[in-house]
C-alpha cells in the first residue's frame, strides 16, 4: 500500500516524499542483527537524530558497492554530526547478508557499518518517489531527514550514476548550520 504524505500547510495529500514535509514512515527488515535478520529499522528509531536514507537499485551490481562502501568508510564522520545512515534496496535481507559475506574480489562488499534495509515490497521506494516500476528497482535516491522527521534534502540520480559522500556531508553540515548557505559553502565559512 502506498503511503500518502499530507501537507502541514493546507492538508493536501502528496503522492510521494516532498522536501519540507514529514518524511514518509518506513518499517523495513534490516541487517542490524546478521544472525536472525529479523530486526527492523523504522523512521521513529531515528527521531532526535539526523538520518541519511539512501537507496541503490540492486545488490551484486557494479556502481552500488562503490557508494555503499564509501558511506561505510565515512560512517564515523556522519556520527560526529549526530547523523545515522540507513541504506536500502528492493533485495531481501538474505541477499544483503550474502553480499556482505561474499569476498570483494568476487563482487561482494564485506562488512558495512550501517544497517542495510530490505524494501522487498517496494512500498518505501514508492512513497519516496524513486521506484522504477519497469525494473522493480529503486533509483539512486538519497534523503536527509532532520531530528523531527522532516525531509530536508533529496537527490535522485539515474541508476548508472553514483552519489558523492563528500557532497552529502557538505549538505548535512549546511542544513545543520542554520543559516543561508551560498553555493559551494563549506563548514567554517560565513552564512548569508
Amino acid at each position: 500500500m502506498t503511503q500518502t504524505v499530507v501537507s502541514a500547510i493546507n492538508n493536501t495529500p502528496f503522492p510521494y516524499a516532498k522536501v519540507g514535509l514529514p518524511a514518509p514512515d518506513f518499517n523495513m527488515l534490516s541487517t542490524k542483527n546478521m544472525d536472525t535478520l529479523e530486526e527492523k529499522v523504522s523512521l521513529k528509531d531515528y527521531r532526535g537524530r539526523w538520518l541519511v536514507l539512501f537507496f541503490w537499485p540492486f545488490d551484486f551490481t557494479f556502481v552500488c558497492p562503490t557508494e555503499i562502501l564509501a558511506f561505510s568508510d565515512s560512517y564515523e564522520e556522519f556520527q560526529k554530526l549526530d547523523c545515522e545512515i540507513v541504506g536500502a534496496s528492493a533485495d531481501s535481507v538474505h541477499t544483503h547478508r550474502a553480499w556482505t559475506q561474499t569476498p570483494v574480489d568476487k563482487n561482494g562488499i564485506g562488512e558495512v557499518k550501517f544497517p542495510m534495509a530490505s524494501d522487498f515490497t517496494k512500498e518505501v521506494a514508492t512513497a519516496y518517489g524513486i521506484l522504477d516500476e519497469q525494473s522493480g528497482a529503486a533509483h539512486r535516491g538519497l534523503f536527509i531527514i532532520d531530528p523531527e522527521g522532516i525531509l530536508r534534502y533529496q537527490v535522485v540520480t539515474d541508476m548508472n550514476v553514483g552519489r558523492s559522500v563528500d557532497e552529502t556531508l557538505r549538505i548535512l553540515q549546511a542544513l545543520q548550520a542554520g543559516g543561508l548557505c551560498p553555493a559551494n559553502w563549506r563548514p567554517g565559512q560565513k552564512t548569508l
